[in-house]
């Protein structure tokens, strides 16, 4: 393990910068909103906050007495909150250099925790199995969602911010609505635990990252899977949509990082993120639901090989007219096998309740004298 820290470029051939002065490894990286400043959590439990452009400078806060699993910067910049295996939630000042305060009702270790995007808002995950919702006025836990089945190892706020997604060692995804708790949509797709989870800046989709080593993407419009990716070469332990969303990019145990290109919404991603739609209503779904590739243009089939090395070209609109279309057709074919189905549902209970009455009426008809 070498503690370093790297910033890349997306530009080929540009320069990278590295990093030294963690003394172990490195678990947890965020830049600030307006990319001046980075944040690096470790297990040498610090938190350094570091200049981009200027090597070698860091501010080091001291921040728990354990590992520290998550650093998170609010939307104005202003503070930070970091989680970590000392069981507490931390927000600290980033232009003061100094500790803020405490949020400490978790009973074991914390995994994440991230600032609503007000910034009134702090939503932490645990392996007590819990996800909490804190006031950051009153610094009080203005609910717990205690649904998970395991080790809670991800959560975030949707960009409309009202509503959070979390993940779990349950194999699980769970989306609450912050405004009335309410459970909104249960996917259990993931034969593995789900390790990381993001939204897309539109609000529309979730990607999420498991140790089955797949990523899926999931509509939250529509409470279903679209696509199931397959790249990583082991458990997939991270991902992200970039700030436009057009790519997403993610990690594994396989050491391997993917970059992918979203083009299964194309649209103008400016003009959907001024109308943020939270997520429909309950939507529970399960492994039955068919898992399909990454859509490929016709024409431009590659390789499993390809896929995993290289983001995909961009297409032209006739032949992503021609994948949606095929796409809408096949959903079509699933929404008339469904109604098929319900229609045999439906008669054989017409049948059962036939039969029900026509019973009842013998009965009365043996006890009338």
């Amino acid at each position: 393990m070498d503690s370093c820290l790297m910033v890349w470029h997306m530009k080929p051939q540009s320069r990278a910068y590295r990093f030294t002065g963690h003394k172990d490894s490195v678990t947890c990286v965020n830049f600030s909103p307006s990319g001046h400043l980075l944040a690096s959590g470790s297990r040498d439990k610090t938190v350094r906050i570091w200049i981009p452009n200027v090597k070698g400078e860091s501010t080091v806060f001291r921040a728990h007495t354990a590992t520290v699993r998550s650093v998170h910067f609010c939307s104005d910049g202003q503070s930070f909150v970091t989680a970590s295996d000392d069981k507490t939630v931390k927000v600290w000042s980033t232009h003061r250099q100094k500790f803020l305060f405490s949020l400490s009702q978790h009973i074991n270790w914390v995994r994440c925790a991230r600032f609503s995007p007000d910034g009134r808002l702090i939503v932490s995950a645990s392996d007590d199995k819990t996800v909490k919702l804190w006031d950051k006025s009153s610094r009080e836990c203005v609910h717990s969602y205690c649904e998970h089945g395991g080790f809670v190892t991800y959560v975030d706020f949707h960009p409309s911010g009202t509503c959070i997604a979390a993940a779990g060692m349950d194999n699980t995804v769970k989306v609450w609505d912050v405004r009335t708790h309410r459970l909104l949509q249960h996917y259990q797709l993931h034969s593995a635990a789900v390790n990381a989870l993001s939204f897309h800046p539109s609000g529309n989709y979730l990607v999420t990252a498991s140790s089955d080593s797949t990523l899926k993407i999931l509509d939250l419009m529509e409470g279903r899977l679209l696509y199931t990716l397959h790249g990583h070469q082991g458990p997939a332990t991270t991902v992200a949509f970039s700030r436009t969303g057009e790519y997403f990019a993610s990690g594994g145990s396989d050491e391997q990082v993917m970059v992918w290109k979203s083009n299964f919404d194309i649209v103008d991603y400016g003009e959907v993120m001024k109308v943020q739609r939270p997520p429909a209503t309950l939507a529970s779904s399960s492994g039955t639901l068919p898992e399909v590739d990454f859509p490929v243009p016709p024409g431009r089939g590659r390789s499993q090989e390809s896929m995993q090395s290289q983001p995909q070209e961009p297409v032209s609109m006739p032949q992503t007219l021609t994948s949606t279309l095929e796409h809408i057709v096949g959903q079509l074919d699933v929404l008339t096998q469904t109604v098929s189905i319900l229609e045999q549902r439906l008669t054989l209970t017409e049948d059962k309740l036939k039969q029900c009455l026509e019973n009842q009426q013998l009965i009365m008809q043996r006890t009338t004298p």
